[in-house]
């Protein structure tokens, strides 16, 4: 006996395990196919390349001019000029505008972190849904062939003269009820497998497996793991973001700098005293030139404008914690009263059904209190279904938290 209880609990280990191994390959299977999510990564790879599109200098410029009427010089007639130059913004303009495109690439990528752990719940969530919905089918289906039983049993009873046919009716009426309510939990169910296989982005839709009985999750986080939540960690770059967008409208507001070269390409002259030196092009050099800031209107404005940016998403930060903090406690309270139900159902149940037993036994025996016999089956299907959903809450609480939680 005791090696036949060893073997028992290793089986239903085993079935738990298998189970949440089927969810966790369901869950790679959403992360590598779900276009949103590839989507929000191609988002984060494209603003990656920002960095370096910000973090360069100008192009250089390079000029030509022909003079159509050639200018005399001193070692023959000027044709033709090439230039070229090169613009210098301020010193750390550069990498300030790489720093702010880092932090929205960072922000970006929380982005995707977000998504991802969005997408995970609702695969997590929809997939106990699902497990709910089924359990529902199968008590129903088993409950309507305890009632074919009862109703044989009713016919038997009337037969003998120890019933009424009113027996047989109520019992025709609960099996229409539960029949109706069958296919409501089927009709369910397959709306709810198109919406998982859309998540995982199949093409054809799959049967998805289920345990035979929810396994147990357990809350092992707490409220200070809120701060990890990819939300909040996207506006606080959004707000560093802006504090270097304030720093690069500073900086753009001064002086910028340009250094070049004119070469200039002289014809022959027909002087003939300038011996070798006639006709040899002229290398200018230095051309320097400075960018002045004058219009100051609109550098102040940029800095303005950063100041409210900041302004506006330490205020959406602060608020989006708060909101965090309201959400985690209901399902905190949501999870509490989970693990009461879970508890409350399994003794409920283990008490209807030994009710239904005892009135069974006596309606054998006398054939009274066949409506009570129904009443008594209908509590043991709601606690059935009620301990099931409690299962299913108790789950999607700890789904739902750890996303609250950036997992």
């Amino acid at each position: 006996m005791k090696n036949i209880l060893i073997y028992l609990i290793i089986g239903l280990f085993t079935v738990v395990v298998n189970a949440q191994t089927e969810l966790n390959n369901y869950l790679k299977i959403a992360a590598q196919n779900n276009p949103y999510l590839k989507a929000t990564f191609a988002s984060y790879h494209a603003s990656l390349q920002k960095i370096p599109q910000v973090g360069t200098l100008p192009d250089p410029k390079v000029s030509f001019g022909y003079f159509i009427s050639p200018i005399e010089t001193r070692v023959g007639p000027q044709k033709a000029k090439l230039g070229f130059s090169q613009m210098f913004p301020w010193f750390g303009t550069l990498n300030a505008k790489k720093d702010v495109a880092t932090q929205n690439a960072k922000a970006k990528y929380e982005a995707f972190e977000e998504a991802k752990s969005k997408l995970f719940f609702d695969v997590k969530s929809t997939y106990y849904t699902i497990y709910f919905l089924q359990k529902g089918i199968n008590i129903s289906k088993e409950n309507l062939r305890i009632l074919a039983t009862f109703q044989q049993l009713a016919i038997i009873k009337i037969e003998t003269g120890k019933a009424s046919v009113v027996d047989e009716m109520r019992v025709e009426m609960e099996i229409n009820e539960l029949t109706n309510q069958l296919a409501y939990l089927m009709d369910s169910k397959a709306t709810v497998e198109i919406k998982f296989n859309n998540l995982l982005n199949n093409k054809e839709p799959k049967t998805v497996l289920i345990p035979d009985t929810l396994w147990n999750d357990s809350l092992t986080i707490s409220k200070d793991d809120l701060l990890n939540n990819h939300l909040i960690k996207q506006l606080g770059h959004k707000v560093l973001s802006w504090e270097k967008q304030k720093i690069t409208a500073k900086k753009m507001g001064n002086p910028q700098f340009s250094i070049g070269v004119d070469y200039a390409i002289i014809g022959k002259s027909s002087n003939p005293n300038l011996g070798n030196e006639n006709g040899r092009d002229a290398l200018l050099l230095p051309k320097i030139g400075v960018s002045i800031p004058l219009y100051r209107k609109k550098y102040t404005a940029m800095i303005k404008e950063a100041s409210f940016r900041i302004e506006e998403f330490q205020y959406t930060k602060e608020n989006k914690q708060n909101e965090l903090v309201s959400l985690f406690e209901k399902n905190l309270k949501d999870y509490k009263d989970a693990q009461r139900r879970i508890i409350l159902y399994q003794k409920q149940l283990v008490l209807a059904q030994k009710s239904l037993n005892i009135l069974l036994t006596a309606y054998s025996t006398d054939g009274k209190n066949f409506e009570e016999i129904l009443r008594m089956e209908r509590n043991v299907l709601k606690y059935a279904l009620e301990l099931d959903k409690a299962r299913t809450d108790k789950n999607t609480s700890v789904a739902f938290i750890n996303y609250l939680t950036g997992k």
